[in-house]
């Protein structure tokens, strides 16, 4: 028998006995045998938050009007690592005292953050809508709400909206204190039924604080994190607002509060990050500059 008959008959054996799957390795393609095994794949996001960027003056530690040179600052370094979507958690502007210079402040900051990355996803924070109605924002930035739930890789993530006053209403032209920040009852039956439906583990993107109860956090914030504890699913919260560092890890969700971009002059005082979620939901957040670094492992 020649060689090329016994390679053929190891080839037939190898279609119709899977045992005999060695005799013919040599002589098949590398990808078939590679064809049923799983492929490494992190999910990577950009995370900037509370630039206030405007044209004027700094006051105390926040530098306004250096907030684009640190946002392209971030936009390099998103340009390497290639991050699948970009997130704002909030305070994107600062407030003005009337609505066109406001929305003047939202179209110069936002026509550097939309070359960053295809996908972007904003959080309203309380100075987003100091003079503007929320609608107002959400049209410069194209945006359909202010909250809502996409997916990316494998899993689910969430954007919430905690700007309302206690009594429902809205945030807008000045009617609300910063202090009195709350979710209301139709976004909280929204965000339970999302996670219902969702089989995904989940990350969710908020402004205000859900992890304290003081001045900086959800008012409503105990139903909040209830809602988020029962579905099982949820991994991390990624919050901005206070403007610092912080981390609490409450009933196995990691909330997790970033340095704010305004705060400080010159690069060395910038902050943003890279967040990596591995697909057995390992998070490891690459910060930059001011932002630390975190692994929570699975």
């Amino acid at each position: 028998m020649t060689g090329n008959e016994v390679q053929q008959i190891s080839r037939r054996a190898f279609l119709k006995n899977g045992t005999l799957v060695l005799a013919a390795t040599a002589s098949l393609d590398s990808s078939l045998l590679l064809a049923d095994k799983p492929v490494s794949k992190k999910t990577r996001v950009g995370i900037v938050t509370d630039l206030h960027y405007a044209d004027k003056s700094a006051a105390g530690s926040r530098h306004y009007r250096e907030s684009p040179e640190k946002l392209n600052v971030a936009a390099l370094q998103f340009a390497q690592q290639k991050p699948d979507f970009i997130v704002e958690l909030g305070d994107f502007i600062d407030a003005a005292d009337s609505v066109q210079t406001e929305i003047a402040y939202l179209k110069r900051i936002n026509k550097d953050f939309i070359t960053i990355c295809k996908q972007r996803h904003y959080v309203l924070g309380n100075h987003c809508v100091y003079t503007l109605k929320k609608q107002e924002f959400l049209d410069v930035v194209e945006q359909k709400k202010s909250y809502y739930s996409f997916d990316s890789g494998n899993f689910h993530f969430i954007v919430l909206d905690s700007c309302f006053r206690s009594d429902g209403q809205a945030y807008g032209r000045k009617n609300f204190e910063w202090t009195d920040p709350n979710i209301p009852t139709e976004e909280l039956e929204w965000l339970q039924a999302d996670l219902n439906a969702t089989q995904k583990k989940t990350v969710i993107f908020a402004h205000q604080r859900l992890d304290v109860s003081n001045h900086y956090g959800v008012k409503n914030c105990l139903k909040v994190r209830s809602i988020l504890e029962q579905s099982e699913k949820v991994l991390a919260v990624f919050q901005g607002h206070s403007h610092q560092n912080d981390h609490n890890e409450i009933n196995g969700i990691h909330y997790c509060t970033m340095v704010a971009m305004v705060e400080g002059s010159g690069d060395a005082n910038n902050a943003f990050s890279i967040m990596e979620i591995a697909n057995n939901g390992t998070i490891k957040i690459e910060g930059f500059k001011k932002q630390a670094d975190y692994l929570w492992k699975k």
